[in-house]
């Protein structure tokens, strides 16, 4: 059991950085209207760009860390 421990806690880690990292990178939500995102192709298709891309894997490896948080504070 102790090497599983081992195992979760550096997926754990790798996470952690990893979330860090994908939250710095995403571009804050105040440019609005006046930047014309509404208008443009990347503002319509938002969930096939690379932002998109981004917020999916925000959630996705925020649901793990979650997971992995509550599994690691069991006492097994």
């Amino acid at each position: 059991m102790e090497i599983l421990r081992i195992v979760l806690t550096v997926l754990f880690v790798i996470d952690c950085i990893g979330l860090s990292v994908i939250i710095l990178m995403q571009e804050g939500k105040s440019q609005g209207s006046i930047a014309g995102m509404a208008d443009t192709y990347w503002g319509k298709n938002k969930g096939r760009s690379m932002e998109g891309a981004m917020v999916k894997a925000t959630k996705i490896m925020g649901i793990l860390f979650f997971v992995l948080a509550l599994v690691l504070n069991l006492n097994f």
